[in-house]
């Protein structure tokens, strides 16, 4: 029986996307549910998911155009090895077959020899087969040996890279290369370039800054993280503060929550924040819906569940449409300052850069703290300067003062008084 996988929708709106890459090549034995294909569009990518298991015939190519709906692939199940079961695709070790290979050593012609005995000298490696690739061998009407026959000859540049391995002064040894990679962009990233050349041209946007001392959000974070991942399954990090942050301060400063509509100015009383996160398909903006509504662990949460679906590139077009503000964290990768550059239609968003240690003074005493610079790029055409420095004054002494995000901007004591 011949199955017909079809590419799925991206969304709504999205009535063509790009087969990104094959997973699998044409005429290989798939399993049921397998990934086969990943699909991009100029919002999200999908995965293509084999129904049945057989053998796969794939009838649109890497870069291909292709409309929603339409049979990107077919799967002959009556070819296929739908005996083997799913698990059988990642081999326990009790289950794998070996063959002993040795590797030996000439510096002018290196091949690969199959080895006959097992107790053979500890330079010697093993080939070992999954029971699915032993299937496949089985199919094609090979033998071992003929597997290990069409091992190509190794290189100079293999060579190097095995003595490498066994710190050998080889590897050390520079090879002067001409070449280049050259790779088609993705949907999504083409998209994503236009944004931003978009938001260059079509806005007034400055950056103002400035600077976070993070002593106590760092001794809170250390003191309980140990309680807070045995309640919760998962670390506490520093983006959930400043979001719980943004968000008291949006509520203060609506204008910065605004956005243009035509001759109009859109300013939401919910607070729907994007996180960037980095993925390997580009950066991506996941959206948390209501920060308002929402504490330090629910937060987290959201911000952990969205950032393994970005990475495993099983997030949803809603999952990243709509927000209102954005975070992007350039600290984790090491960055001390930047100007980052709004996520349109929104009309502001803040950098997080490195924490780092520096010499600040205290009360006329110079003390070393925990130092991280913030900075807000924003549309002037709505958000004035007023706003946009206590905005950011606002994040300031949220985050240098947790308890404030409880008592609604107050200290305990003014609290605990009524004042």
């Amino acid at each position: 029986m011949i199955v017909e996988i079809k590419v799925p929708s991206p969304g709504e709106s999205i009535t063509e996307v790009e087969i990104g890459k094959w997973l699998v090549e044409n005429g290989s034995t798939v399993l049921k549910d397998q990934e086969v294909a990943e699909v991009e569009s100029d919002k999200a990518t999908l995965s293509l998911i084999a129904t049945a298991s057989g053998m796969l015939n794939i009838l649109a190519r890497e870069g291909d155009r292709v409309v929603v709906g339409s049979v990107a692939c077919t799967i002959d199940t009556e070819k296929g090895t739908s005996q083997i079961k799913r698990e059988d695709a990642v081999a326990a070790p009790a289950q794998k077959e070996s063959v002993q290979v040795t590797v030996k050593e000439d510096i002018n012609q290196m091949i690969v020899v199959p080895q006959a005995k097992k107790d053979q000298k500890e330079s010697e490696t093993q080939l070992k087969m999954t029971p699915t690739a032993k299937a496949v061998m089985e199919q094609a009407n090979l033998s071992v040996d003929e597997v290990l026959e069409g091992i190509r000859r190794l290189t100079r540049k293999d060579m190097e890279q095995i003595a490498g391995t066994f710190n050998s002064p080889l590897s050390d040894i520079p090879e002067a290369t001409r070449e280049e990679n050259r790779v088609a962009m993705t949907p999504l990233r083409r998209k994503l370039g236009q944004r931003l050349v978009a938001v260059k041209n079509e806005t007034a946007m400055l950056t103002t800054f400035n600077e976070v001392d993070m002593r106590n959000v760092v001794e809170l974070r250390n003191r309980f993280q140990k309680a807070f991942m045995e309640k919760y399954g998962f670390k506490l990090g520093f983006n959930a503060f400043f979001a719980k942050a943004v968000s008291a301060a949006l509520s203060q400063h609506p204008s910065i929550n605004s956005m243009i509509d035509g001759e109009d100015i859109i300013t939401p009383k919910y607070h729907d924040i994007g996180i960037a996160v980095s993925s390997p398909k580009g950066l991506m903006v996941p959206v948390i819906r209501n920060v308002e509504t929402m504490n330090l662990p629910q937060i987290e949460g959201a911000i952990k569940d969205l950032a393994e679906k970005a990475r495993d590139k099983r997030l949803t077009v809603q999952e990243m449409t709509g927000g209102t503000f954005t975070i992007t964290n350039g600290g984790v990768f090491g960055s001390m300052m930047s100007t980052p550059i709004i996520n349109p239609p929104q009309s502001a968003i803040l950098g997080l850069h490195a924490i780092k240690d520096r010499p600040v003074a205290i009360d006329g005493n110079v003390e070393i703290r925990p130092m991280m610079y913030i900075a807000l790029s924003y549309d002037h055409r709505i958000i004035d300067g007023k706003d946009s420095v206590g905005f950011l004054v606002k994040i300031k002494e949220y985050i240098e003062n947790p308890a404030k995000l409880i008592f609604n901007g107050k200290d305990a004591g003014e609290m605990l008084l009524g004042l």
